[in-house]
């Protein structure tokens, strides 16, 4: 065999079996620190601290338009810029959530250049994160563990459930959209129904600790917790734990349930791996704060936030 042939099968052997460091293929930056973000096609949206939704063309990295929200008056009379603290996407519309006055939520949808406030401050509710369902209805998780499935059109609850007394970390949906998954500070993964609110399984935790952030595909479940561990469930299987040397603060999970990923030390490192074999992969180095956001979009590419206005994009191998 040439020797060249011998080297580049040498080569990819070697990479194979030693994993390596991914740097940020490049990073944007918003107008504030981000808080959530969503990703539709060439287009992504960042929702900030600083009360704007930035949207980027993911071709050119170039701002194309900014959703600027009404300011707040506080208890004071000042006036102040809300935080935006969940976005979601589903057919033209983009789902926004912001403080208002009292720590009580507003809820805008962003249509055809159009703002429209759908859920407001009086109604007194401390929302957390909001996601579509379908084009009518919304899932809305409080901070007070409540999940409250909405009927935009009708404008009321189909239902409100005040699920745990815990309070609530995270809430991840199927992809189907017809259950959700739930953490809280207790350390306890619920899978519910989103159509009814029933409890469909409480899982045998393995984190021991508040979990920050939950993710979910093809019915494998990756933890975050504040107890150093990465707890994985997956039907059929043990459940099982990673053990960290910092607190996990963020996760993620590619779209076909076989990677999964967190947030690793106090140098703010990404550590792949292999949910099946819980073997470790490539470690994705380049962020300078906390994580709070990882979202892979396909099986090669992905976005992360830190504390700070900057999202990265990363390419896997």
């Amino acid at each position: 065999m040439p020797h060249h042939k011998i080297a580049i099968i040498l080569i990819l052997s070697f990479s194979l079996l030693y994993p390596k460091e991914i740097h940020p293929t490049f990073k944007l930056e918003s107008m504030g620190f981000i808080n959530d973000f969503a990703v539709h096609k060439s287009i992504i949206y960042l929702g900030n601290d600083e009360g704007s939704v930035d949207v980027f063309d993911l071709t050119t990295g170039k701002l194309i338009n900014q959703i600027v929200l009404d300011l707040v008056t506080t208890r004071l009379g000042d006036l102040i810029s809300p935080n935006v603290l969940s976005v979601d996407y589903l057919n033209g519309k983009l789902l926004i959530v912001s403080t208002g006055a009292g720590s009580y939520r507003n809820v805008w949808i962003y249509q055809n250049l159009q703002l429209k406030k759908i859920i407001a401050e009086d109604k007194k509710l401390t929302i957390k994160e909001a996601r579509f369902i379908d084009d009518e209805k919304l899932l809305l998780g409080t901070f007070s563990s409540e999940v409250i499935l909405h009927d935009i059109g009708e404008s009321y609850n189909v239902y409100k459930r005040h699920v745990t007394q815990s309070t609530l970390c995270d809430i991840q949906l199927s992809e189907d959209k017809t259950k959700v998954i739930m953490s809280d500070e207790s350390g306890e993964i619920r899978l519910l129904d989103v159509k009814t609110s029933e409890t469909l399984k409480v899982y045998d935790s393995q984190n021991v600790d508040k979990v920050y952030h939950v993710a979910y595909a093809k019915g494998v479940i990756v933890t975050a917790g504040q107890d150093r561990r990465v707890a994985v469930y997956q039907e059929g299987k043990k459940d099982y734990h990673i053990k960290s040397d910092f607190l996990v603060y963020c996760c993620g999970i590619s779209p076909s349930g076989k990677v999964g990923i967190y947030s690793s030390n106090e140098k703010h490192h990404l550590q792949l791996f292999d949910t099946k074999t819980e073997k470790k992969l490539d470690t994705l180095i380049g962020h300078k704060g906390m994580v709070n956001q990882i979202k892979f979009i396909n099986e090669k590419e992905l976005f992360s936030v830190e504390r700070s206005p900057y999202i990265y994009y990363w390419r896997l191998d």
